[in-house]
């Protein structure tokens, strides 16, 4: 199941490795909290090749996390793992920016140009 969660970063946990019989393997933990009546603190998890999207992001980030949930059974006990595969951190690009005054553009008025239009 493929689910998009938005929250804002508060922890990146340290990256944890080990070898398992598939090989050598890298992961890394990361919560993020969701912004709602009644928030929610969610452990995300980041394995191998994708551990270098969380090099992108640092604590406070707003983020929006596709993610996998998946549940195993493991000594008659049920646990569930919630696997990023795709981040991307909210830009501030979406706030317009304030317009330039024509000095900062590098339009500058000079006693030369005395033309009519």
């Amino acid at each position: 199941m493929s689910v998009e969660l938005k929250g804002k970063l508060i922890q990146k946990l340290p990256r944890e490795s080990g070898e398992s019989q598939k090989g050598k393997w890298e992961k890394q933990l990361f919560i993020i909290e969701t912004d709602e009546q009644y928030p929610r603190k969610i452990s995300i998890a980041v394995w191998n090749d994708k551990l270098t999207m969380l090099e992108h992001v640092a604590e406070g980030d707003i983020l929006k996390v596709f993610a996998n949930i998946s549940s195993r059974e493991f000594n008659s006990k049920w646990y569930t793992d919630v696997v990023a595969w795709r981040i991307e951190r909210e830009s501030d690009e979406e706030a317009s920016p304030a317009p330039e005054t024509p000095e900062e553009a590098g339009f500058t008025e000079s006693p030369e140009d005395d033309l009519p239009f």
